[in-house]
């Protein structure tokens, strides 16, 4: 009886996978049921029952797991050889559960409707909407730097503990939900992750576990990248599982945070976007304009680099192609790539807005 209940189980995950497919062509209906609908609900009880740990819940589920398949793979390496069938039927019957947990708690995100969409914004913009939005960041950037520090030569150091900062985040989403109402963020569930070291080396600063929607943050990452990722993690947990849409937005929330150290990371976080865009079109223009960009900011950029770059290792490729595989798998075309995205909404929210 157990044997037919785990193949059955087992043999669901086709029709599980039938079925996304089958919904990832309908992104109205999942906007409306499910991320404004089921999820909601679900995302609440979650951050409502786990938000007040000071851990998070979900890395002790991880580590659990891994544990578990490490000692499961042990036990059981004689048996792959005498018994593959009923092996197999058993790690499909596991996967089978853990997608279907997956898509449940939040995965179907994915196939929700398009963010510029949602926000009545045009997905594509000229080189000249690019070039005039880039112009107004790099001068608010330098505005609020000059407020911060009177060299604007010297980079920002904020001056608040990374817990202190991950407290403060939600602050932006506070505010920003007085134009966008569905960014309302309660209760928050947002954490330093158990994992940073491995984290860092993977080459990531936070990620969201679908499975108890707690937000991590990389505790190793830089204190001037803290309001943005924190503000990125919170995107996640509210619905919007692509990666350039929870960029737009966790970098509106620094923006429209009250303290001036979200703004400017958020400021100088969008600017860094458009820098990388302008490079990729024209080297020489990138030149023209990154000389106007105060030396304390491309300091503080330089700090995020380095600190990167000291932890790269011969299997974060791996992971980052795993990852960007992962992307593309989940409507997201062009996988990590798809990070660039955010450059077409900035362009086109801030085209006419002052900052």
């Amino acid at each position: 009886m157990l044997k037919n209940k785990k193949t059955i189980i087992a043999l669901s995950l086709i029709p599980q996978y039938l079925l996304i497919k089958l919904l990832s062509h309908f992104p109205e209906f999942v906007e409306r049921f499910y991320s404004n609908g089921f999820y909601q609900f679900t995302s609440k009880l979650f951050r409502y029952a786990l938000g007040w740990l000071p851990f998070s819940f979900g890395d002790f589920v991880y580590a659990f797991a891994i544990i578990y398949i490490i000692r499961w793979i042990y036990v059981n390496r004689k048996r792959l050889r005498k018994d593959t069938k009923n092996w197999i039927r058993d790690v499909a019957a596991a996967a089978s559960i853990i997608y279907f947990a997956f898509h449940l708690f939040w995965g179907l995100n994915y196939y929700r409707l398009p963010l510029h969409e949602n926000l009545n914004l045009n997905a594509d913009y000229t080189t000249e909407q690019l070039i005039a939005v880039t112009e107004k960041l790099i001068e608010k950037s330098n505005q609020i730097h000059a407020e911060i520090q009177e060299n604007d030569t010297l980079r920002v150091e904020i001056p608040y503990g990374k817990g202190e900062i991950i407290e403060l985040a939600p602050i932006g989403y506070e505010n920003l939900k007085t134009t966008f109402p569905h960014l309302e963020y309660h209760p928050k569930s947002i954490k330093k992750s158990l994992f940073s070291y491995p984290l860092t080396y993977m080459g990531f600063s936070g990620y969201l576990n679908p499975l108890t929607n707690e937000a991590q943050v990389d505790g190793l990452i830089p204190s001037f990248k803290f309001p943005t990722t924190s503000s990125h993690e919170i995107a996640h947990q509210l619905g919007y599982a692509a990666e350039n849409e929870a960029n737009f937005i966790g970098c509106l929330a620094a923006i429209n945070h009250d303290d001036i150290y979200f703004k400017y990371s958020g400021y100088t976080f969008a600017l860094r976007f458009c820098l990388n865009e302008i490079y990729n079109r024209d080297e020489c223009l990138f030149e023209d304009m990154v000389a106007d960009v105060n030396t304390g900011i491309l300091k503080n950029y330089e700090e995020v680099r380095l600190f990167w770059e000291a932890h790269q290792n011969p299997i974060e490729p791996f992971f980052k192609i795993f990852y960007g595989n992962f992307l593309k798998a989940n409507k997201q075309s062009k996988g990590m790539e798809s990070y660039s995205y955010v450059v077409a909404l900035l362009a086109n929210y801030f085209d006419e807005k002052s900052l």
